[in-house]
């Protein structure tokens, strides 16, 4: 038998749940970047083990499994449609049959995915229609995972309306703090709370007949990104735009744009109705595509926002390519002043891609020494990376 080729549990899930969506399941990307990382974890080292992993990852109902069946038999072993085999007592189990115990794997190494394992369809058939099949799920999977990895100057106006609004689906959750307030708690490891035990007591005639005990409790930081829209960004920004306005509409987030003057756009990117957020945000800022005043920007938002309350304790993301009109000691001074107020910086440059990039000389040079996170952000593979950055 000649060997089988490899498929990555990128592509795998990609493409399943490509055919899951086009069969009327519902199958975000976010589904099928949680099946990529559980093949990572549980390798298909046979047919069960890859069918109860896409299945416990993918199906959210169990009206669902009907469908779901009838795309991974399709899929995987090579049958479009499951249903001829039934009631043939010699045809082989139907999908899903199989017996919940978890297989001892033979080897370290994933097997093959093949149609001795059940995990990709045969390499020839009689059917000339399933082959189209599987041709046409390899050619949508491979779009897809290259439209995730391209770089965002690289997108035709089509792919870029697509990727925007997946980037407006990414969720941006920033670490927890202790908050000023508390809350009432059973535990009694937890702190007195001296006011409502008084209060408390004054019902039972001055007498403390139940000590109250309060616990404080949490809330997530406050996420304020600023983002560089001069004219070395320009290829970026609309991307980025897109990034900030999810970021306002789900997160709470503060949003700021500059290029030689700070604007800021929370409540023009606040409303759910994307294009008109980003018409506002267009019309309210006047200096797009311009020059850079990086120092400027940042020690703006110090001066008027990030003192005031906006930076303190919070993440703050600056999304620029560095490049700036300002001396470096301004732009290191302007850090400096960040660098005081914000629990986390995170940096996000997308010239970092590139072949052979270091950040040695302008203002990328003076601000880096006070980011805790820098990262590309050029692609959508790579915001991947902020929005970890962003979650530590």
């Amino acid at each position: 038998m000649p060997d089988l080729p490899v498929v990555g549990p990128g592509p795998l899930a990609v493409g399943l749940t490509t055919a899951l969506h086009r069969a009327g399941l519902p199958a975000p990307p976010e589904r099928a970047a949680g099946l990529a990382r559980a093949l990572q974890l549980v390798p298909p080292l046979d047919r069960s083990a890859l069918y109860w992993t896409c299945r416990i990852v993918l199906v959210t109902d169990r009206a669902q499994l009907p469908v779901f069946d009838a795309v991974f038999s399709a899929v995987f072993d090579g049958r479009l449609d499951p249903a001829d085999s039934r009631g043939d007592p010699a045809a082989p189990p139907p999908v899903g049959s199989e017996p919940r115990t978890r297989p001892a794997p033979r080897d370290s190494r994933p097997a093959d995915i093949g149609p001795s394992s059940g995990a990709t369809a045969r390499a020839g058939g009689d059917d000339g229609g399933t082959e189209g099949e599987r041709d046409a799920l390899v050619a949508a999977a491979s779009s897809e995972e290259r439209l995730r990895h391209t770089s965002f100057a690289d997108l035709g106006a089509e792919e870029l309306d697509t990727v925007r609004e997946l980037v407006r689906r990414l969720v941006l959750s920033t670490p927890v703090r202790r908050s000023r307030r508390s809350r009432v708690t059973r535990r009694s490891g937890d702190r007195l709370d001296l006011r409502r035990t008084v209060r408390g007591a004054q019902r039972t005639g001055g007498d403390p007949a139940r000590l109250v005990h309060a616990a404080r409790r949490t809330t997530p930081r406050r996420l304020v990104l600023l983002c560089d829209v001069s004219g070395s960004m320009e290829p970026y920004t609309r991307v980025y735009l897109a990034l900030l306005q999810g970021a306002v509409a789900g997160a709470r987030a503060e949003a700021f744009v500059f290029a030689t003057r700070l604007t800021r756009l929370t409540r023009q990117l606040g409303t759910r109705d994307h294009d008109q957020a980003l018409a506002r945000a267009g019309a309210t800022s006047s200096d797009w595509a311009g020059g850079t005043r990086l120092a400027e920007g940042i020690g703006r938002f110090v001066t008027d926002h990030g003192r005031r309350g906006l930076a303190r304790g919070a993440v703050v993301v600056v999304l620029s390519d560095g490049w700036a009109l300002d001396d470096p000691e301004e732009v290191a001074e302007a850090m400096r002043r960040l660098r005081r107020l914000a629990h986390r910086i995170v940096w996000v440059n997308p010239r970092r891609a590139a072949p052979g990039y270091a950040p040695l000389v302008g203002g990328m040079a003076a601000a880096l020494p006070y980011c805790d996170a820098f990262v590309s952000g050029h692609s959508l593979a790579a915001l991947e990376q902020v929005v970890a950055a962003v979650r530590e």
